[in-house]
């Protein structure tokens, strides 16, 4: 079974719902993909795909023309698409590039598939109404229109007349169902973690000096301004009331300078500026090297109707990685910490989290040891990519036989 995968991200790609689900599990239960991708800036080629081939175009430059140069590249394989090659054509979180996906696949007489990781259209709004034209017209412009015609291609075109479509998670279907989508041509595919990388035994604790001697608090993702990473700062000064050695690490980082830069000055206006670490974006293995390095991981997702949809990474890595976790109730977050009974959950406020870090800092190693191999367990069993990747490659046996 052959797909031919065109995807938002490019590649190479920290996205592990693509690199290991598409990559390497995928491929191990007979379906590959030829992915279509733009090359990461600065990144050598030829790039490696454990799925098939990669076919990917050049990005440099500015955000419009890195939009346009993906959108044509896309077409162009899309209509040279071998149909004796393919058994159907999936396109990821690109509502323009999907409406002429849709077209090549009525073409072709091939299924087509929307994968809708984010809703992409509603995300690019939200970011034209949170810089206004602060960054300037063209920064401001750029999104508004994006999320505009993306809104009606997508709700309008793409997902009625899709053959099916892989949402992120069960509330991200309920809300596509209140849109009018059929609830019986959508899978939830939530995120998992590689099982098989993300052992704790064999990975070592992070070699950075500053880390000694303190009580480590991670956080593993973006900054982007929708995480709203700054209430960490707030929470980090009142945790140093009970626990003054407490460091707070980010691993992760933001495309938005302005933004990063209003974040530093966040962090020195809560007095913690000292007390917080910003690696930057990092390799996997070496954001897990972080991670094995603290006493607990931060798993903050705001609630709204954007993040509300998602399906948060970083708890599952923290609890495979062996290291109990403080999150808030994003639905599909919160299921998982009340499901396996691995960390705490409470509303994402400085005061509430701050009082869970405290609670939890203070519990016994046999406590401690208890919450881990509750998580780990479940991670196994519910949100290893070994288990989603089975369901998956059983879905798309269905739908292609159908």
């Amino acid at each position: 079974m052959k797909l031919l995968f065109l995807t938002a991200e490019t590649c190479p790609t920290f996205r592990v719902d693509v690199t290991v689900l598409f990559g390497k599990y995928l491929p191990r239960r007979g379906v590959f993909t030829d992915m279509v991708a733009g090359l990461t800036p600065g990144h050598p080629s030829p790039v490696s795909w454990g799925g098939g081939e990669v076919r990917l175009c050049d990005l440099s430059g500015g955000q419009a023309r890195k939009y346009v140069e993906i959108l044509l590249h896309g077409i162009r394989c899309l209509f040279r698409a071998n149909r004796a090659r393919y058994q159907a054509i999936q396109v990821r979180d690109m509502p323009v590039l999907a409406t002429f996906g849709l077209l090549a696949s009525r073409v072709k007489g091939l299924p087509f598939f929307y994968w809708m990781s984010y809703p992409i259209p509603e995300g690019h709004s939200n970011i034209a109404r949170e810089r206004g034209l602060s960054a300037g017209v063209m920064k401001f412009l750029f999104p508004w229109v994006a999320g505009g015609v993306g809104k009606l291609l997508l709700y309008r075109l793409v997902l009625p007349n899709a053959d099916h479509v892989f949402v992120q998670s069960d509330r991200m279907k309920q809300q596509m169902v209140a849109r009018g989508v059929r609830p019986d041509k959508m899978t939830p595919v939530p995120m998992g973690v590689d099982m098989e990388d993300a052992n704790a035994d064999k990975i070592q604790l992070a070699d950075d000096a500053r880390l000694q001697g303190r009580r480590v608090l991670v956080y593993l993702g973006s900054l982007d301004r929708p995480r709203k990473v700054e209430v960490l700062f707030e929470m980090l000064a009142l945790v140093k009331r009970d626990f003054p050695d407490s460091l707070l690490v980010l691993v992760g980082d933001t495309e938005d300078q302005v933004h990063r830069t209003w974040l530093r000055a966040e962090a020195q206006a809560a007095g913690v500026a000292d007390d917080v670490i910003w690696t930057g974006w990092l390799s996997m293995g070496e954001g897990w090297r972080y991670v094995r390095s603290a006493q607990l991981g931060l798993s903050p997702i705001p609630r709204g109707p954007l993040l509300d949809v998602g399906s948060p990474t970083k708890v599952f890595e923290y609890l495979a990685l062996g290291v109990p976790v403080v999150g808030n109730d994003n639905p599909d977050q919160e299921s998982v910490l009340r499901e396996s009974g691995a960390g705490a959950c409470v509303p994402y406020t400085a005061e509430a989290f701050a009082h869970a870090v405290v609670e939890m800092l203070l519990k016994s190693s046999h406590e401690r040891q208890a919450l881990v191999e509750k998580g780990r367990s479940y991670v196994t069993s519910n949100r290893s990519y070994e288990v989603i990747s089975t369901k998956l490659a059983e879905k798309y046996e269905q739908l292609l036989e159908t």
